[in-house]
């Protein structure tokens, strides 16, 4: 109750309008933790080296949103959130360096379901943190692997589209369908003719079926990059896009875990399929994205007053023009829950990389860059703390 009077009292001041009518919740996440990273360097020798805190969050984005909905009458309400991210051990997030957007939109509910415009979840975003042990963690393994080899399936920023439009049903005996599209609103020219505004060039759509009841949920997920852009370089070097130059980008994801109660099981495949040219490793026209799969499984279990977790996954690229590579990884978490919205945790992850893969490490090392090498293996371990409100 005092955080909805709080978020009254600031959304009444910030705007100079009544909100009596309105039901806002401010709302958020506290995580940071201390990490130790290390790997060999790759050519050249040496080692890469990071000990320092996570301010972005170790297993939970920090985050600060609002949230609310206004009753319309006949079941019709309409709905909004505004949920930004930050970094809580130097001077960035909200009111210094910048909002950065985790989603924002507003829309209409009712019996029939949901529709909102704005920057929204696509359906990866929590299929892939349901169905991991390590949940949506920066020292997960399928997120580490899936947003360095490049996928939109991933519970990361990638998951997240801009420009979008959503439905949302509502929930069916257990199932519940969520539909997305972002528009691309590229803004289009070459020399042939004059900028056009493309709706479909860099559009994303996103396809996604839940299903939870009881001990089991299943996740199946269909998403696509549209028409990605290809940039044409004409003689003199200069470069210029073609509208629809480039082919689409397709996702697919099948996830599902099973609680036995005593023990909890996960497990998932992915693939990705990008037909547009690739020049020379990780260098793509409009793109970079090597076309590959990624499998994972996972175990956790109540321990004491908290959940340990265990997973294993491996990426696998499948180049067309260069020779294939593969990643792959394992860790462990265990996190102690203090109460309800507290809790202390420690992880660890370990990753392996081929000499033609790309730079897997885990995320809260570094900023996500510095660590990870090609043909080599990188580790991190860390400790901190969480508090929700």
């Amino acid at each position: 109750m005092n955080k909805k009077i709080i978020a009254l009292a600031v959304s009444s001041l910030a705007s100079g309008v009544a909100v009596a009518q309105s039901n806002v919740t401010m709302y958020g996440v506290v995580d940071t933790m201390y990490v130790y990273s290390q790997g060999d360097a790759g050519i050249g020798g040496g080692k890469n080296k990071f000990s320092g805190l996570a301010g972005g969050g170790g297993t939970a984005g920090n985050r600060l949103g609002f949230k609310g909905e206004e009753a319309l009458g006949n079941g019709l309400k309409a709905v909004f959130t505004l949920e930004y991210g930050l970094n809580i051990d130097n001077n960035s997030g909200v009111g210094t360096s910048g909002l950065n957007a985790r989603q924002q939109f507003v829309g209409l509910a009712g019996n029939w379901g949901t529709v909102a415009l704005g920057r929204q979840y696509a359906p990866a975003f929590d299929a892939t943190a349901n169905n991991d042990a390590l949940e949506a963690t920066d020292l997960g393994i399928q997120s580490s692997l899936s947003v360095y080899s490049g996928s939109t399936i991933t519970p990361n920023s990638p998951a997240r589209f801009n420009n979008a439009i959503t439905y949302t049903s509502p929930n069916w005996g257990g199932f519940t369908a969520k539909a997305i599209y972002g528009f691309g609103e590229s803004r289009l020219g070459d020399t042939w003719s004059d900028n056009v505004n493309s709706v479909w060039d860099n559009g994303k759509l996103g396809l996604g079926l839940n299903y939870n009841n009881g001990p089991l949920n299943v996740d199946l997920l269909y998403q696509s990059r549209l028409q990605v852009e290809v940039p044409n370089f004409v003689p003199g070097g200069t470069a210029v896009k073609a509208p629809g130059g480039g082919s689409s980008i397709n996702e697919w994801y099948a996830g599902a875990n099973y609680d036995f109660k005593v023990v909890k099981i996960y497990g998932s495949y992915q693939a990705l399929d990008n037909n547009n040219s690739i020049v020379g490793p990780d260098v793509g026209f409009g793109s970079g994205i090597e076309s590959s799969n990624i499998w994972t499984v996972g175990v956790s279990a109540p321990l004491g007053n908290g959940v340990f977790g265990l997973s294993y996954g491996r990426l696998s690229l499948d180049r067309l023009n260069n020779t294939s590579g593969n990643s792959w990884g394992w860790g462990a978490m265990y996190q102690y829950n203090l109460s309800k919205r507290t809790a202390l945790y420690g992880a660890y992850s370990y990753f392996d990389n081929s000499r033609n893969s790309v730079p897997v490490q885990a995320q809260v090392a570094g900023d996500g860059e510095g660590i990870g090498a090609r043909g080599e293996n990188n580790y991190a371990v860390g400790a901190g703390i969480r508090h929700s409100f």
